[in-house]
């Protein structure tokens, strides 16, 4: 297994014309179909991180747990526990908080789209590296280091400057990925929550779940 110094590394090195040429290779183009904004039948869990809150916090003029939540991985029922990075917040049915659907079919959009997280821009995409993340569901096709995850967008035309804007934010995602990956080991310590508390490490340490530094 590499360290993630090294797949950061590898990261680093990712030619944005390949990955345009094999993004094309696929084909995508987005229906607006909302798939990747639901729960559908599980609940929505798009990762985002501290920056990426504190942004969309600045340009929405919102609070944190407007923003995020915890991921909920490793939590209870009640949502109490450790867990580790966050999630974006989702409204009563699981979905997105900042989607919304459209009154025709295929008419839904992002309400926060220009400052949606690197993993609502690249999707249904990922890169082949340790250490970085997938989006929901396993992948359905692959060319080189691009990997297409299910969405009925697939295998339609894209143009190229389309490409190639999808694939420099695919780079910065599998960066910022690993960066945050090791920076979270890094940063990392145990600490002794009560039963009824929740605790999130992220990069930055250990935060509550409004975000706050935990003690």
């Amino acid at each position: 297994m590499e360290r993630l110094e090294d797949e950061l590394e590898r990261a680093r090195t990712l030619d944005v014309a390949d990955l345009a040429d094999a993004i094309e290779a696929i084909g995508f183009e987005c229906t607006r179909c909302g798939g990747c904004c639901k729960g559908l039948d599980d609940e929505h869990t798009a990762t985002v991180f501290p920056d990426e809150v504190r942004e969309l916090e600045a340009a929405e003029e919102l609070e944190w747990r407007d923003v995020a939540r915890p991921m909920p991985f490793g939590l209870d029922a009640d949502g109490h526990g450790e867990t580790f990075e966050w999630a974006l917040q989702t409204d009563d049915c699981g979905d997105c908080t900042f989607y919304e659907e459209g009154d025709e079919p295929r008419s839904g959009a992002c309400t926060v789209h220009d400052h949606r997280p690197l993993i609502c821009r690249t999707y249904p995409f990922s890169v082949a590296l340790g250490g970085t993340s997938q989006p929901m569901g396993e992948a359905v096709d692959e060319e080189g280091m691009v990997r297409a995850h299910e969405c009925e967008g697939l295998g339609r035309d894209i143009s190229r400057a389309d490409a190639e804007e999808l694939a420099a934010a695919l780079k910065e995602r599998a960066v910022t990925e690993l960066e945050e990956a090791i920076d979270v080991r890094d940063s990392y310590a145990p600490v002794d929550a009560g039963p009824e508390e929740t605790v999130v490490h992220d990069s930055e340490g250990a935060k509550r779940a409004d975000g706050t530094p935990y003690r």
